[in-house]
């Protein structure tokens, strides 16, 4: 057998100089090339549909790219060995194997091949068909979150959009995919059939918590959204002069990039602002766009902090994405542009030009680099650049991710070091500010070891609505859980300062993880001896009557006696409750195994084996409802597949609510919900035993998430009820009190002047009696 080894052959290749700089210097990757063993490409290769080569990078694995021109490379390693062409397999059926358009969704590429979309799972080494759609697509777009495995962070990588661009938006037809692309299914889009225009667009701001759709009318272009506060407006309108790029840059700060031959945009806040990107040519000399430099536009790289574009006239342009304004510096010097060039970061400060090249040989192709060190092209004193006035801008946050729940803070801290004699201005920056609101302190912090003085920043960061600053109208609604980014940058930071990168974290308005509810059971039924707790942990079951409980919970009796298993691992001992005594649980919150405090919020209960032998001690009448509230029977019906115990802040609506229209009909009808405004508690029924509730949070302004859990509780001290009728029990009860008054009260009487002649009248009856009775004897 030939064993085949992989050897890595590195040839450099002289520079060719435009000037005396010199920006890189090139050399050509080669590998497993050593034996004459020919690699055979399998099914349809690949192309790309633009006339300029185009680079993926994935944000989180860096080292995965695909490379999309004349031919697709698709690598693992950062371009480190020879590939072969990217092909799909025959299999497929994918007709003309042109791509339009390519997306990396966490372990699987995404490809737009003849108008459909096909998946390449890389890790899997396998190919398939993308399901639900069912119209022609020509792009697909979405984003990778890099922070965690928090399910906001996985929710964003999985968010995927298909579309045709073009299309005209009032009849197109928008598909949505929320596992990474696998699945689909149409995205209604809230007066869409109202908007005129094609379609350019439509992609997730996850930064700004709303779906984008960009309208393109007349050479004008603008972005509608989706939510509260933006829906009811659009963007501000830019020039759309042909076919634009849109390159979402990494992070979710919101950063767009729209670029086409002669045109380069920018847009810092999801595209509600969009403007042309300011191009210096020399020390002296700034343009308001790079359409004024006369230039063509080949291929455009960027991270989450830098942009770099190389044009046909083998130039390249550099340029840092300040929080407040960003321009680019003109490099040139080398022939570096080629036909099938194309531009990628490779760390901070370090770009990489690509170019692949074919061997009459072997079917792999070899690739070219020429990799630029952007901090050491600035140092050129010809460029006169600024020196960066900042030594040290440092946060524990940076590149990590937070959750803010309802009513929670956040308290990040950063340091902050000028160079000697230079002053600074920091910009503490939200990129989502309908949501989330942000206060921030900085004072000095003493002094380094040289003299210069330390600056500590603090930022307080809060629901915006719970600032109380904004206006209702500026807010986003706080039922709905949104994302935004906090970034810390130095405003007008020099170009020069490459390596001093903002400081950039991610933030959750959402649910916290780590919180979950405890019912307190500070007295149990094992504690009083009641129960046995050894007996309940051995596989313990008891009966609930038929006549007891509803399978169907509808209140209605079964048809036979239901065996319950007791799970003692999940539900513990029972808590214990006395039936003539109003009961309502004690709910605490606890977070990371701490208690934090006892929840006054609304909150339900419903016996997960369907007992009905319990109601409520308040109606809507006396709960002072204004409108007819919501009870299980309501919720269970409009459940449909959602199960049956789907009450929660979703769907919860308050009758003390002003704005629920639902009128009063029924009054007398038991309120169902415990806490909040209300005094209302549970009443249990002449029964005796085990009892199993399910307890779900439903104030939607309590916390984002659905804070439920399950319990036991143990009832006891009611009497058996009897199996003889009444009136068997009631008419010998009376004749025994009956008798016993007259036992008391008759001798009595008898002493009193009425019971004297009462007796007289007795006596004097019975002797005429013996009178009688003795004549009639003789």
């Amino acid at each position: 057998m030939l064993v085949l080894m992989l050897v890595a052959a590195t040839t450099l290749q002289p520079c060719l100089f435009a000037s005396a700089r010199q920006l890189c210097r090139t050399h050509m990757v080669r590998t497993g090339k050593v034996f004459h063993v020919r690699q055979q490409i399998q099914g349809d290769q690949l192309y790309f549909s633009s006339m300029t080569s185009h680079l993926i990078k994935h944000p989180c694995k860096k080292n995965i790219a695909l490379y999309l021109g004349r031919r697709l490379f698709f690598t693992r390693d950062n371009f480190r060995s020879s590939l072969l062409p990217l092909s799909i397999p025959t299999s497929m059926k994918a007709g003309l194997p042109e791509v339009t358009s390519a997306h990396i969704a966490g372990s699987v590429l995404l490809l737009v091949v003849s108008r459909k979309v096909y998946i390449y799972n890389y890790e899997a080494n396998y190919w398939n068909t993308s399901i639900g759609i069912e119209h022609p697509v020509s792009h697909v777009s979405g984003d990778n979150c890099c922070y965690s495995g928090h399910p906001f962070c996985v929710d964003i990588s999985n968010s995927v959009f298909a579309y045709l661009h073009g299309d005209q938006i009032s009849q197109t037809n928008i598909y949505f995919s929320n596992n990474g692309g696998f699945r689909y299914q149409k995205f209604a889009y809230e007066k869409q059939a109202e908007l005129v225009g094609s379609l350019g667009g439509i992609f997730y701001f996850h930064s700004l918590s709303q779906v984008g759709l960009l309208l393109i009318d007349q050479g004008k272009a603008r972005f509608s959204y989706s939510e509260h506060p933006l829906n009811f407006s659009f963007g501000l309108p830019f020039d759309y002069n042909g076919t634009l790029n849109i390159l979402i840059t990494p992070g979710q700060k919101g950063i767009l990039i729209f670029w086409f031959e002669r045109s380069l945009l920018l847009s810092r806040n999801s595209g509600q602002l969009v403007y042309p990107v300011q191009v210096k040519e020399g020390p002296h000399t700034l343009l308001s766009s790079i359409s004024e430099a006369n230039v063509t536009i080949y291929s455009v790289a960027a991270n989450e902090y830098e942009l770099a574009v190389l044009t046909r006239e083998n130039n390249l342009y550099y340029g840092s994405l300040g929080i407040l304004s960003t321009s680019l510096i003109k490099f040139t010097g080398q022939n570096i542009w080629s036909q099938e060039a194309a531009l990628m970061f490779t760390d901070v400060g370090r770009v990489e030009i690509l170019v692949p090249l074919s061997d009459p040989v072997f079917p792999a192709f070899d690739f070219e680099k020429c990799p630029v060190n952007i901090q050491a092209i600035l140092m050129d004193p010809q460029l006169q650049v600024d020196v960066c006035k900042v030594e040290l801008l440092q946060g524990e946050f940076d590149n990590k991710m937070y959750t803010i729940d309802m009513n929670s803070e956040l308290e990040l801290t950063a340091l902050m070091i000028p160079r000697p004699g230079m002053s600074l201005v920091p910009l503490a920056m939200v990129s989502n500010p309908h949501s989330l609101g942000l206060q921030a302190v900085i004072y000095e912090d003493g002094y380094t070891y040289d003299g210069n003085t330390r600056h500590r920043l603090n930022i307080s960061l809060r629901q915006q609505h719970h600032w109380g600053r904004a206006d209702p109208n500026f807010t986003s609604s706080i039922k709905r859980p949104t994302g935004s980014t906090i970034t810390l940058d130095i405003a007008n930071k020099e170009i020069s300062c490459v390596d001093l990168k903002p400081l950039t974290a991610l933030i959750s308005v959402g649910c916290d993880q780590e919180k979950k509810i405890v019912i307190q059971n500070e007295i149990s039924a094992c504690y009083n001896g009641i129960l046995d707790p050894v007996g309940l942990q051995d596989n313990y079951s008891y009966v609930i009557e038929r006549d007891a409980y509803d399978p169907n919970f509808q209140g209605q009796k079964a048809s036979e006696d239901l065996v319950v298993h007791y799970h003692y691992e999940k539900l513990g001992c029972p808590h214990l409750v006395y039936y003539n005594t109003p009961w309502k649980p004690v709910v605490e919150l606890w977070r990371e195994g701490k208690f934090q405090e006892v929840i006054q919020a609304e909150f339900v209960l419903l016996e997960v084996n369907g007992l009905f032998t319990y109601t409520y001690s308040l109606t809507a009448n006396t709960a002072l409802c204004r409108s007819q509230p919501q009870n299980w029977t309501t919720i269970m019906s409009d459940a449909g597949d959602k199960g049956l115990f789907s009450w929660n802040r979703e769907n919860y609506v308050s009758c003390h609510d002003p704005d629920n229209n639902a009128p009063l009909m029924w009054p007398d009808v038991p309120y169902q919900i415990l806490g909040g405004p209300t005094a209302n508690k549970v009443i249990f029924e002449q029964r005796n035993g085990i009892y199993i509730f399910y307890i779900s949070i439903v104030d939607p302004y309590y916390s984002y998430c659905h804070l439920e859990t399950t319990f036991s509780v143990y009832v006891y001290g009611a009497f058996p009820l009897s199996v003889i009728p009444t009136a068997v029990i009631i008419i010998p009860l009376v004749v025994m009190l009956l008798s016993v008054w007259l036992v008391y009260a008759i001798p009595k009487l008898l002493h009193t002047e009425k019971g004297l002649r009462f007796k007289s009248f007795w006596a004097q009856l019975c002797r005429r009696c013996r009178k009688a009775c003795f004549r009639g004897g003789n």
